[in-house]
């Protein structure tokens, strides 16, 4: 499937989306699950601008895959761990959670503690909690887009939920 440039927009033949179309359907995801790993707004817009605009050039490869979801998902990972490789001495906590709703069962007093504490996380232990936990992934999948092993992904939730049960203690939820 060849892509056709019209407009200084990709189109991508018939049976897959074009660029814009697929990030209008999955750019809000992509947002969430940056803004989870940054841990906050704008450095989450800044790590989709830069995977999404390193994907708009490959559109055409990247649509044609089995999964280019995860393809993207994966380039968001990436452009996390570039910034926060880049930039790791100037991590700061933020003031608020976000606008999205508390888990079902948990105050919003120890939804504001627990992220607070995943903020506290090394950044490779938070990476994998967060791709375990709040996108639901699995640890080979984990290891596949972070590009380390599953057991070094097992090791890295396994010592987050550790730190995070100490810091925090059992949720009943």
């Amino acid at each position: 499937m060849d892509a056709v440039v019209a407009g200084g927009r990709s189109r991508v033949a018939e049976g897959t989306p074009d660029f814009d179309s697929w990030v209008a359907a999955r750019g809000q995801a992509l947002l969430r699950l940056a803004y989870v790993l940054t841990g906050n707004s704008a450095d989450a817009e800044d790590v989709v601008q830069d995977a999404l605009s390193r994907a708009l050039p490959r559109w055409g490869r990247i649509s044609t895959l089995e999964d280019p979801d995860a393809y993207v998902r994966r380039m968001v990972v990436n452009a996390h761990v570039s910034w926060w490789r880049k930039f790791r001495r100037r991590e700061s906590p933020v003031a608020s959670t976000g606008d999205g709703a508390a888990p079902s069962g948990m105050a919003p007093e120890d939804r504001d503690a627990l992220w607070r504490a995943c903020l506290a996380l090394p950044a490779d232990q938070r990476t994998a909690v967060v791709l375990r936990f709040y996108e639901g992934l699995d640890y080979a999948e984990i290891a596949a887009l972070t590009g380390v092993r599953e057991g070094s992904v097992r090791s890295r939730v396994s010592r987050g939920i550790a730190v995070l049960r100490q810091e925090l203690g059992e949720f009943d939820g």
